[in-house]
C-alpha cells in the first residue's frame, strides 16, 4: 500500500469514531410498536427475546445496535434466522435502556459511557454459558453496529463457531487479526464508521489467515445500519438488506452444524 500504508487508515478510522455516532444514530427505529412471533424469557441473567425450535442444538446470538432488541425490523430479522431451524436468542444487553435519539440530556456520547462494548462481551459470556446448559452444541452470533464489537471478542475465543458483523462499529484491524471463529463481514458503501476502505483491510488480514474462512462483502448504494434500519420505501435498501440477511442465514447454516 505504499507509506501511507494501513496504519494510516486505521488512524483515519479511530479519528472519525465520534463522527460516526452521528451516522448511528440516523433513522431510529419506532420503539412504540414492538413485534415478533417469539416470546421474552431470562436466558444467563439477561431479558431476551427468543424465537426458533426450543429443542435445536443450533443456536444464533443477535446482538443489537445501540436501539435495541426490541427494535421491530430486529426482531422480524431474528424470526427469519429462527425460520431456518435455530434457536435464535436476542438478549437486552441495555437492560432496559437502549438509545433513545430525542433526549437531549443524553447524547450518544453520555449513553455510550453507560453501555460499552466490553460490558456487553462480558454480559454475552453467561448467555453463552446457559444455552450450552440446555443442550445447545454450536452457536453463531451475528453483530450489527454497536454489537459487532461485541461479536468480534466473541469470536476470538471459542466461544461461537461462526460470526457475522454487519456495518460494524469501532472494530479495528486488530481485532480482525485476532479472529478464530468463520466471519463474513456486510458492509456498506456510504458508512463513517467502517468505510470500505476500513472493510477492504479487514479481506486482506483475513486473505492471510487461510485457517479462518471468511469473506467480506461491501454492498452499494446503502448507509450505515441499513441492514435492520432499511426504509420501507427505499427499494435499493430492502433488497439489499433481504440480501445481507440471506448472506447472513447462509453462513450460519454453513458453519453453525
Amino acid at each position: 500500500m505504499g507509506k501511507n500504508g494501513p496504519w494510516c487508515l486505521v488512524f483515519a478510522q479511530e479519528e472519525e469514531d465520534n463522527m460516526s455516532d452521528s451516522q448511528c444514530c440516523e433513522n431510529p427505529p419506532n420503539l412504540t410498536s414492538i413485534c415478533g412471533g417469539g416470546s421474552v424469557i431470562e436466558v444467563g441473567g439477561l431479558k431476551a427475546y427468543v424465537a426458533g425450535p426450543s429443542d435445536s442444538k443450533h443456536a444464533i446470538l443477535l446482538v443489537s445496535d445501540i436501539f435495541g432488541y426490541e427494535a421491530p425490523k430486529f426482531r422480524k430479522l431474528a424470526d427469519k434466522v429462527a425460520a431456518a431451524g435455530f434457536y435464535v436468542v436476542v438478549p437486552d444487553f441495555f437492560y432496559g435502556d437502549p438509545f433513545v435519539f430525542d433526549i437531549p440530556e443524553k447524547p450518544i456520547e453520555v449513553w455510550r459511557e453507560s453501555h460499552g462494548t466490553d460490558k456487553g462481551f462480558e454480559d454475552a459470556k453467561p448467555v453463552i454459558a446457559a444455552l450450552k446448559s440446555k443442550g445447545i452444541s454450536t452457536i453463531g452470533a451475528a453483530g450489527f453496529c454497536w454489537g459487532a464489537k461485541v461479536v468480534v471478542e466473541l469470536a476470538k475465543s471459542d466461544y461461537i463457531q461462526s460470526a457475522v458483523l454487519l456495518h460494524p462499529s469501532r472494530v479495528t484491524v486488530d481485532d480482525i487479526k485476532e479472529v478464530k471463529a468463520p466471519i463474513a463481514v456486510l458492509g456498506a458503501e456510504i458508512d463513517k464508521a467502517s468505510p470500505p476502505e476500513l472493510l477492504k483491510q479487514f479481506e486482506e488480514v483475513l486473505s492471510t489467515k487461510p485457517e479462518v474462512n471468511s469473506y467480506v462483502k461491501i454492498f452499494p448504494g446503502v448507509v450505515h445500519g441499513w441492514s435492520v434500519r432499511y426504509k420501507d420505501e427505499n427499494e435499493i435498501e430492502v433488497k439489499s438488506a433481504e440480501e445481507a440477511h440471506q448472506n447472513m442465514v447462509d453462513w450460519f447454516t454453513r458453519y453453525v452444524k
